[in-house]
């Protein structure tokens, strides 16, 4: 009885906290809000005034693994996060598989490398980049014209839309089903963040950004680990263990 008693409450402190208001609702704070997309809810990330940095290791070199760990190593500075999201994909250890940039520097080079099992590598994958003038863009790895000049970078995969198409390897609305999330950039040059509240497929996924969000581009960050932070509406989700995350800071 007791097992079963504690394996009750290990579940409910993992549960995922409920998303944000829907979006207009005047109750919702900050830059995240719900939003209904083909029977879905989705928590989307957006504000044009947000600053977005790649946050990978403590001060001591160390990969984080949780948002909680992020807040300790920002110090005063967390009570100007909009937002955090894990980003691209990571070992077992917590390092990046693919593109890292970090404050313009780079962590771990472009992953060129087609074949290989893994989300990562269904083609084609990409790159969400933010240039040092602010300007952010998702580009086809393949696209990618080196580290030059840019503040922030991850390299995930696959691409959900490129060109405004979704990906042609996806099933309309295939079985395979999990909690997303991932990152377009719509035509007014804003990144547009996304995490599903629900176990959903990689079509209905793509559609969301190539749909009600308008991104001609975007790029999927990653499934089943997918977690959000938003302080504003008193999220912090630890599922499990993720790597790199991708933070939003308010002006």
């Amino acid at each position: 009885m007791q097992i079963v008693l504690l394996l009750v409450l290990l579940l409910a402190a993992c549960k995922r906290p409920d998303p944000a208001p829907e979006m207009g609702d005047a109750a919702a704070r900050g830059p995240c809000r719900s939003l209904i997309f083909e029977g879905d809810r989705f928590t989307i990330c957006r504000d044009p005034a947000m600053q977005l940095a790649l946050q990978s290791t403590d001060h001591h070199g160390r990969p984080l693994r949780s948002f909680a760990a992020l807040e300790q190593v920002l110090g005063t500075r967390a009570a100007t996060v909009g937002f955090a999201m894990n980003a691209g994909m990571f070992d077992d250890d917590g390092h990046p598989i693919g593109l890292a940039i970090a404050d313009g520097k780079v962590l771990r080079p472009i992953n060129r490398r087609k074949d290989g099992g893994g989300n990562f590598h269904i083609q084609p994958n990409g790159v969400f980049m933010v240039r040092a003038n602010g300007q952010a863009q998702v580009i086809a790895t393949e696209d990618f014209p080196g580290p030059n000049n840019l503040r922030v970078a991850t390299q995930s995969g696959p691409m959900l839309v490129k060109d405004g198409a979704v990906n042609p390897r996806f099933d309309p609305d295939g079985r395979s089903r999990y909690v997303r999330n991932g990152v377009g950039v719509d035509a007014s040059g804003v990144p547009v963040f996304a995490i599903s509240e629900a176990p959903v497929s990689f079509g209905k996924f793509a559609r969301l950004f190539a749909g009600p969000l308008a991104c001609p581009n975007a790029l999927y960050l990653d499934g089943a680990v997918s977690s959000l932070w938003d302080p504003a509406n008193g999220r912090m989700d630890s599922i499990v263990p993720i790597g790199p995350m991708l933070v939003g800071f308010l002006p």
